[in-house]
């Protein structure tokens, strides 16, 4: 019986070039976008205004905490998976590097385009456009599940292990370490970096913008799944 044309599509997507192809992209607009938020200063998705707060209190380079931050987390999700799974830790670890440093570069030049002086209502777009784009690329790399920002995996992990899939509620839970990390910066500083209320409309939105993405967003690809018991 032949192979319908669909069909065909549907398993190269599916297959280790597709999803690693996917992969690429998704780093490219995740890090695009939450260039975008951090440049609009109207708050940026949760765990990036966790390493903006804590760069600006420590005095390091951004692309440095977002590196550091993503190693203590790729730790953290070996405890919640039970297991030490090496080639997750190294997946992890592998995503950490061009994301951090990608993101940095797309900031800088957000800046030097202008972005954040341009009039409050721009900003907002901005900062809706660029949460919305995040929220996607997170979708489309969960699919893939090759590489997988140690951040983003933790919510994946609490989804598939623990929550029978609910991405609203694993969301939820995995924004609470970040916010307790801009809380503890406010407490010392007075100040919050990067959190505004483009921080609470991500909070509250991006697990729904997930999955609606999972269905509506470059839907070719599926998820594939490794976490559960």
């Amino acid at each position: 019986m032949p192979i319908s044309p669909q069909s065909s599509r549907v398993a190269r997507a599916n297959s280790f070039n597709g999803r690693l192809s996917f992969l690429v992209l998704s780093i490219l607009i995740n890090s695009f976008f939450n260039a975008l938020t951090v440049s609009t200063h109207l708050g940026s998705a949760i765990w990036t205004a966790s390493a903006v707060s804590l760069s600006s209190w420590l005095h390091f380079s951004l692309g440095n905490i977002l590196f550091l931050e993503g190693v203590i987390v790729a730790f953290v999700n070996l405890l919640l998976l039970g297991r030490f799974d090496y080639f997750r830790l190294i997946r992890n670890l592998l995503f950490i590097t061009p994301f951090s440093y990608l993101l940095a570069f797309f900031e800088h030049i957000f800046v030097l385009i202008g972005i954040p002086n341009v009039g409050l209502g721009w900003r907002i777009i901005f900062d809706v456009i660029g949460l919305f784009g995040v929220a996607c690329a997170v979708s489309l790399y969960q699919r893939a599940n090759l590489i997988m920002h140690p951040n983003d995996d933790m919510p994946y992990i609490l989804r598939f292990r623990f929550l029978h899939g609910s991405p609203v509620t694993s969301q939820w839970l995995s924004n609470v370490p970040p916010l307790l990390i801009v809380l503890i910066v406010f407490a010392v500083t007075h100040q919050l970096y990067s959190f505004g209320w483009g921080t609470l409309y991500n909070i509250l939105t991006q697990g729904a913008i997930i999955g609606w993405a999972d269905k509506h967003f470059l839907p070719i690809l599926h998820h594939h799944i490794d976490v559960k018991n």
